[in-house]
């Protein structure tokens, strides 16, 4: 019984992780379709080795002067690899006054969730 628990609680967590998961590359998906824009935040190396129909390439550790002169009133989606540097991205750009950031995650995430519409 004290085996199962543990085992529990792995699965329950790992469950909600993909919901969360997907829905938020939902979310993302639903955002790009009413024109938002769509940011790649991982490095050009990443990037090149493939990356999301009409991403911008705007690598976190550069973000500040590529939204220099964008609109903070702009719907903007960001992704990565995984959603740790996207996260970091949505809240440097919410600090610096963007109202409109949605945190899609991950490059397969998002890839997967398209595939899935």
């Amino acid at each position: 019984m004290k085996k199962l628990l543990p085992l529990s609680v792995l699965c329950v967590a790992l469950i909600t992780g993909n919901v969360m998961a997907s829905e938020r590359a939902e979310q993302g998906w639903q955002m790009i379709e009413q024109g938002a824009l769509l940011v790649d935040v991982r490095t050009p190396a990443e990037f090149a080795d493939g990356h999301l129909a009409s991403a911008k390439n705007y690598p976190l550790s550069d973000i500040d002067k590529y939204f220099a002169h964008i609109d903070k009133s702009t719907p903007i989606v960001v992704y990565c690899r995984s959603g740790n540097r996207s996260g970091k991205a949505l809240d440097y750009l919410t600090s610096i006054g963007f109202s409109h950031v949605h945190n899609a995650g991950g490059f397969e995430e998002m890839r997967e969730q398209k595939s899935a519409q």
